[in-house]
């Protein structure tokens, strides 16, 4: 992929980019690996920030990945430490987007294999049906399991999706599913997106 340099931040959907272009979309649980992920599919490290401290990516980031084409990194769910009018305001503007942005063409979920899928990575797809945006499910942290119970999370967790989404182990460490992951992302982006070097 070439690699993706960031565009800006945006608290607020009246500062997103012009709505032009093709974008593919990086959500997860906060800690699932999503920050870690992006900056190894992008190709550039520390380009999304990674922290041990759940929820510090509390903006919608945007990151050119080609011409008029991006990588977005949203804000995690679940139990990231803030307050309650702050989770409020992710929640308008993380439904805003997914809901209403038409440049979005696909959505990278990160799920940490170890847990599987939580009720909050299930009410979001359930929540997204209506739009049938193209899934990828990155198992992440997969080096953390051994070959065997990793395979048979990646069918657990292939049976619950009830098939349509592109799911695979991923490791930032070992770097398993990255050319993979790497290759779907650039089917989405399409001509003019990330392509390798």
């Amino acid at each position: 992929m070439v690699p993706a340099t960031f565009i800006k931040s945006a608290a607020r959907p009246t500062d997103f980019p012009a709505d032009t272009g093709r974008e593919a979309a990086f959500v997860g649980r906060s800690n699932s690996g999503k920050s870690t992920a992006l900056n190894l599919l992008a190709g550039v490290r520390k380009l999304a920030r990674v922290s041990k401290t759940p929820g510090r990516t509390q903006l919608v980031n945007f990151f050119a990945a080609g011409e008029d084409r991006r990588l977005v990194d949203l804000p995690g769910y679940g139990f990231a430490r803030v307050t309650a009018d702050v989770q409020e305001r992710w929640e308008r503007v993380l439904s805003t987007y997914l809901t209403e942005r038409q440049s979005l063409v696909g959505l990278v979920l990160t799920v940490d294999i170890r847990r599987g899928l939580t009720a909050l990575d299930t009410q979001l797809l359930e929540w997204l049906k209506p739009r049938a945006l193209p899934l990828i499910v990155l198992l992440t942290k997969s080096d953390k399991l051994s070959r065997g119970a990793g395979l048979a999370q990646q069918r657990a967790v292939g049976k619950e999706l009830g098939g349509g989404a592109h799911l695979t182990r991923f490791s930032a460490i070992d770097r398993e599913g990255v050319e993979q992951a790497r290759g779907w992302l650039t089917e989405w982006l399409g001509p003019g997106g990330s392509e390798e070097p």
